[in-house]
């Protein structure tokens, strides 16, 4: 098994990202990395180059460059080096912690679609506060698209179906769609369509809407929603469960010595909500709908994180998570052109 890297994306590249590799290399030891990168730069990082090869890429992809300009312009690049490999078969996956437009470029322009997917989506994981048996739920399409038409919605479900029974095991995920209130005929013309189009799916364990404000709750294990919608979400998750930390902190700093007293008896406490929010130790977010695993992990994210996503990309490889879906659609590709035209009609 061989994971194409990109070692100069992300913010603290490529010291993080060579960190994390050799985290992973030792974890797991049917993996072997390819770490596409200015070689003066990524070699001298490495303690141990057993089942690690650099590969020469001169020109990096900066976070503020446009990405399909960026991927045509800088053809040497790590981001566009490391997704050929993948696409000429010299390579499992491709791994990247940086631009996340021209990763996602990289990967449908690249790496290609699956037959019979319009729009790949853009996953993630994300935590579930509450106890139970659950303490995870996946959400897509995180930031792929923007604009999106009910079949779109629909075949997320699909594929967010398949990532959660084969990467996460839950044998028979409940999928909700992501709208302004849970009854039927809630939502614009779209979102009704393709609850409609869901609830008649046999073969998903549609549960019906689900409101944002449950998500964190475990109110379904696959949430589908548009891309625009599903990065705000993301997005405000993830500032109000830094806000609030930062809310405690400030709060315990300037109350007082029983504040402070408090605090250290309640230090355990803060240590398990600040784990539990972290929902970058579930790994990277994923395109799913290309020929391949393609993952993109947070810009800020260091070494620890890139093992774990490594992690995650291995359970994807192994249990065939791409192939499965590539199947699926070719079982059904009539079912598909119908679903879509019924979804068309409306």
């Amino acid at each position: 098994m061989k994971i194409a890297v990109d070692a100069m994306g992300g913010d603290y590249a490529p010291q993080e990202v060579v960190k994390g590799i050799e985290q992973a290399r030792d974890r797991y030891a049917d993996v072997t990395f390819d770490l596409y990168g200015q070689t003066d730069k990524v070699q001298p990082l490495i303690q141990n180059s057993e089942r690690i090869t650099v590969v020469d890429a001169p020109e990096v992809i900066e976070m503020g460059d446009e990405p399909v300009r960026a991927l045509r312009r800088k053809k040497q690049s790590s981001i566009v080096l490391a997704a050929t490999a993948v696409k000429e078969g010299r390579a499992d996956a491709f791994f990247s912690a940086g631009n996340t437009g021209a990763v996602l470029a990289a990967g449908l322009l690249i790496i290609g679609r699956i037959k019979g997917i319009e729009r790949p989506g853009l996953t993630t994981t994300l935590p579930v506060v509450v106890p139970g048996d659950q303490d995870q739920f996946l959400m897509l399409d995180v930031g792929a698209n923007a604009d999106t038409k009910p079949f779109n919605l629909y075949q997320y479900a699909v594929m967010g179906n398949y990532y959660a029974q084969n990467v996460m095991g839950l044998q028979n995920p409940r999928i909700g769609l992501l709208n302004n209130g849970t009854e039927d005929d809630k939502g614009d013309m779209v979102h009704r369509t393709a609850h409609d189009a869901l609830a008649q799916a046999s073969d998903l364990n549609f549960i019906g809407n689900v409101e944002s404000r449950e998500l964190l709750n475990g109110v379904a294990d696959v949430v589908i929603t548009d891309g625009f919608t599903g990065n705000a979400v993301l997005k405000n998750t993830e500032g109000t469960a830094l806000s609030m930390l930062k809310l405690l902190k400030d709060s315990i700093m300037t109350g007082g010595l029983s504040n402070k007293m408090g605090a250290l008896m309640l230090k355990g406490a803060f240590k398990t909500v600040q784990n539990k929010m972290d929902y970058s130790k579930y790994g990277g977010a994923v395109l799913l709908g290309v020929k391949a695993p393609v993952v993109k992990t947070h810009g800020s994210s260091k070494a620890v994180t890139i093992a774990n996503t490594i992690g995650q990309i291995k359970t994807m490889i192994d249990q065939q998570v791409v192939s499965h879906v590539v199947d699926y659609f070719d079982a059904h590709a009539d079912e598909m052109a119908q679903a879509k035209e019924s979804m068309s009609q409306k």
